[in-house]
């Protein structure tokens, strides 16, 4: 089979043919027809992450193996099952959970597959979406999306499952408690729609870009702050009418975490999501004076992406942007510059 995949120390996107899988037991593989795009992929194919003062974190020295098949956000059709699978035959679309873990440790007898420290997240530790097929080692991450434009529901694998956990660990509030977010692009937008589904009212988007703002306020999106010289956390609390009861920081970097720290109210929650790296300091007497509650969030779990995916086929949940292409290495590489570069409004999904 064909497989879009990343070389070390190489961010060139290779086209490979690789040997096609065959399931067994109760592992299924499915015939992609879309991934979505994140930025994780871009850390990805750099090679890590950057950790501040601390250095960086490279993906081959935690064991990461090479050509790495990157696409955690897929839809697939059912090709073939292993003999034990029962819930799933072949024709069957349905998206995949990606964070998969070990399977045998306390967090994933537990259902929290995304904590697991042997984490098997497709995409990363074994070969994702941007290929023509998907090994899914069970049958149970398969998630059934009848009702959902399929290259949204892709999203709902990473950017939509992220903003449904971080909302979780946000909620519950006073409606009228003001709720910031740190990034309008395709994981804040959705956040903000979850919130208003939710029956959140004072939400707060920041972002670096007026048009992805825009999108903000129509997600729904209460004040928006177009961050940039000049503008700091006052007119962040002016525009959320005080203090922050909770920050969702979906960039994450030195400047914007600082950020969160200076708006948050007193027993605020501060969620950080995002990857893009750097390091805060932080005055320790105010953490505990303020009480306030440092989170990180990555991704969410199984359950959780279930009950997205059944908000979404309520028609609760607002569409947010998708900009589709086609699946090949060199539209694997655009989007991934693209990304890198920034500007991108929602999510590209590549389609099979």
């Amino acid at each position: 089979m064909h497989a879009f995949a990343v070389l070390p120390d190489d961010t060139t996107i290779h086209d490979l043919e690789i040997p096609t899988p065959s399931p067994a037991g109760r592992q299924v593989l499915l015939k992609v027809t879309r991934a979505g795009v994140c930025h994780t992929d871009t850390h990805l194919r750099a090679g890590g992450y950057d950790l501040g003062s601390r250095g960086h974190m490279s993906m081959k020295d935690r064991g990461i193996e090479y050509p790495m098949v990157l696409g955690h956000e897929v839809v697939a059709v059912v090709e073939q099952v292993g003999e034990d699978v029962a819930s799933v035959r072949a024709g069957d679309v349905r998206l995949i959970y990606p964070w998969i873990g070990c399977g045998e440790c306390r967090q994933c007898r537990e259902g929290h597959d995304n904590r697991c420290a042997a984490g098997q997240n497709l995409g990363v530790a074994c070969h994702g979406g941007y290929a023509d097929y998907i090994l899914v080692p069970d049958e149970k991450y398969l998630v059934d999306i009848e009702g959902i434009d399929p290259s949204w529901a892709a999203t709902l694998a990473c950017s939509g499952l992220t903003a449904h956990s971080a909302v979780d660990k946000v909620l519950p509030l006073e409606p009228d408690e003001p709720v910031v977010i740190f990034g309008a692009g395709g994981l804040g937008l959705t956040a903000i729609a979850i919130l208003r589904a939710r029956g959140h009212r004072n939400i707060c988007a920041v972002d670096v870009a007026e048009g992805n703002l825009s999108l903000a306020r129509e997600m729904g999106a209460s004040s928006t702050v177009l961050s940039g010289p000049g503008s700091g956390a006052e007119d962040i609390r002016r525009a959320a009418g005080g203090p922050a009861s909770a920050v969702v920081d979906f960039v994450n970097n030195g400047v914007t975490a600082a950020s969160a720290f200076d708006v948050l109210a007193k027993a605020g929650s501060m969620i950080q999501v995002g990857l893009f790296g750097g390091e805060v300091t932080i005055p320790t007497a105010m953490l505990a004076l303020r009480m306030i509650r440092i989170e990180g969030s990555f991704v969410g779990t199984l359950a959780q992406m279930q009950d997205l995916v059944r908000i979404a086929q309520s028609g609760e949940l607002p569409n947010i942007p998708v900009v589709e292409r086609t699946l090949s290495a060199a539209e694997v590489s655009r989007a991934l510059d693209d990304l890198t570069a920034g500007g991108i409004v929602g999510r590209i999904v590549l389609t099979a």
